[in-house]
């Protein structure tokens, strides 16, 4: 089987890290851009049909860094600590990791936030390129209503941008993604990275800028994932930010002005890793 990049979620600065630490692993001749399938998760959605598109990395680095290429992004108004309370409340009241998952949705149906068709325009903007690409891209996002996962692909007939504004759609910051007759909320709902869907590929890659930490209950966590996955013969190797990248995203990745320093951090980063794998 073939190579697998998984992009987890992490905000606009997680999308601006993600580009620069690609751009830096391409810059130390390990471009691992080429992999047969994508899996991104909210941030990691967008950059993966940033990467499906075939804009170069250099261009989507310059998409990231300069201001007259960054996609017009809304400044997320967000009380940290209430937010906080609101998902503890809900998940407090749930019993199981589906009615977790409801409990979240309701949240997200319920918030008062920038009308849908305005964070659309917004995703319109990330993405250089608004097919599907030809390889297998698979986007993650969970139900709203029904807590039930689903993994948008170019098969789904659902247009790529739809799907990418469902996987990044925040709980509680961000609309509900109305697709057909359901809405639908960030992927990173499900898992911060969803992981186990590159299971069957002989060597994965997880870039994640949240760490393996997971936002909300999973039956899939990042660290579970990985260990399946190795023990089904799997190569893994897990990317998270080091302190210097952590600190260029700072305390709130939804912030835009975080986008330059965490870009250049990434690829800062980049340059400096070892080689990733074990074999050719």
């Amino acid at each position: 089987m073939t190579d697998a990049l998984v992009l987890g979620g992490g905000g606009v600065g997680g999308i601006a890290w993600i580009t620069g630490l690609l751009a830096g692993l391409a810059d130390a001749g390990q471009d691992v851009t080429g992999a047969g399938l994508l899996v991104g998760t909210s941030a990691g959605s967008a950059v993966a049909a940033q990467v499906g598109s075939g804009l170069g990395l250099e261009e989507l680095y310059a998409r990231q860094v300069d201001p007259a290429l960054q996609s017009a992004e809304i400044m997320a108004e967000m009380d940290l600590e209430k937010f906080a309370e609101q998902i503890g409340a809900a998940l407090g009241s749930a019993a199981s990791v589906p009615e977790m998952r409801r409990a979240v949705g309701r949240v997200a149906l319920e918030a008062r936030t920038v009308p849908e068709p305005e964070r659309r325009a917004v995703i319109e903007s990330r993405l250089p390129s608004h097919t599907w690409p030809e390889r297998a891209l698979k986007v993650v996002a969970v139900d709203a209503e029904t807590g039930e996962p689903r993994i948008f692909d170019r098969d789904s007939d659902v247009p790529l941008v739809d799907a990418v504004a469902a996987s990044c759609a925040v709980p509680g910051v961000w609309p509900p993604v109305t697709i057909g007759a359901r809405r639908y909320v960030d992927g990173g709902v499900r898992s911060i990275a969803n992981a186990d869907l590159a299971a069957g590929c002989a060597r994965v890659l997880v870039i994640a800028p949240m760490g393996s930490a997971e936002p909300f209950p999973s039956e899939q966590p990042l660290e579970r994932a990985v260990e399946d996955l190795r023990a089904q013969g799997t190569e893994v190797t897990v990317i998270a930010p080091d302190e210097a990248s952590l600190t260029a995203i700072g305390d709130n990745a939804l912030d835009p002005t975080t986008r330059h320093p965490a870009a250049e951090a990434g690829r800062s980063q980049g340059r400096g890793l070892l080689p990733l794998w074990s074999r050719a």
